[in-house]
């Protein structure tokens, strides 16, 4: 399988859905597009940031927005419906408000203001995911609480996961990158990488049978690779 990465520096809930609408073809648009198979939706950080801010998104429109993407992949009405993606939430990580602002502050070379964002706000933000990917039946990955939880619920360690209080470092997102593939081997184990096969054969074994190599060069399953334990099948 292919790995799309689209990220959206600054943009919230509101931004992103004329985006969507564009990026996830619509079938009569595209027939033959390829499937997507999982479809990882996280967005909420800068919808979280305080009232005062242009990113502000109230709580109630960015459920109502995460719920809009979601069901513009999983309902039958939709144009872009598509039963055979796995749509999967992650919710905004915890903040360190008091960090960013003088962070930022002295980035911008001004005087230190009242924060854009706020730990308990993002908290709230965070808990709004997990509400609606129980009401659309999709799996959340709870980036916030695992992070709160892997930094013993101490406001100062929850920095060894942000670059600047606010964005994630590399060990936020080797946490953030492990809680997805969790979450992929609980609910979607055919799409985990254990179970999956390069679609065309590795050199070598071309080259081992060089003779037919036309023949095996042909595009195979990339779910053919080993079998799934008895207790995943048919999830």
């Amino acid at each position: 399988m292919d790995v799309i990465n689209r990220g959206f520096g600054g943009y919230n809930t509101d931004l992103i859905i004329p985006v969507f609408e564009q990026c996830f073809a619509a079938q009569n648009e595209e027939p033959n597009a390829p499937k997507v198979r999982i479809l990882v939706i996280w967005f909420g950080a800068n919808d979280a940031a305080l009232p005062h801010t242009p990113q502000h998104v109230p709580l109630e429109r960015y459920k109502a927005n995460l719920t809009t993407l979601v069901q513009a992949v999983r309902s039958p009405a939709s144009p872009r419906y598509s039963p055979e993606t796995c749509v999967i939430l992650m919710t905004p990580p915890p903040v360190q408000h008091e960090r960013w602002a003088h962070g930022y502050a002295a980035m911008k070379g001004v005087a230190v203001r009242a924060p854009d964002w706020d730990f308990d706000m993002a908290k709230m933000y965070a808990e709004g995911v997990v509400e609606v990917g129980e009401k659309e039946g999709v799996p959340v990955v709870d980036v916030w609480t695992k992070m709160w939880e892997a930094a013993g619920k101490d406001m100062d360690k929850v920095g060894e996961f942000l670059f600047d209080g606010l964005h994630l470092n590399a060990k936020g997102y080797e946490l953030v990158y492990h809680a997805l593939i969790e979450t992929i081997a609980e609910k979607k184990p055919e799409y985990h990488y254990d179970y999956l096969q390069t679609v065309f054969m590795d050199f070598n074994d071309l080259y081992a049978d060089f003779a037919n190599h036309r023949k095996l060069s042909q595009k195979r399953s990339a779910y053919a690779k080993g079998s799934l334990p008895d207790s995943k099948a048919g999830l």
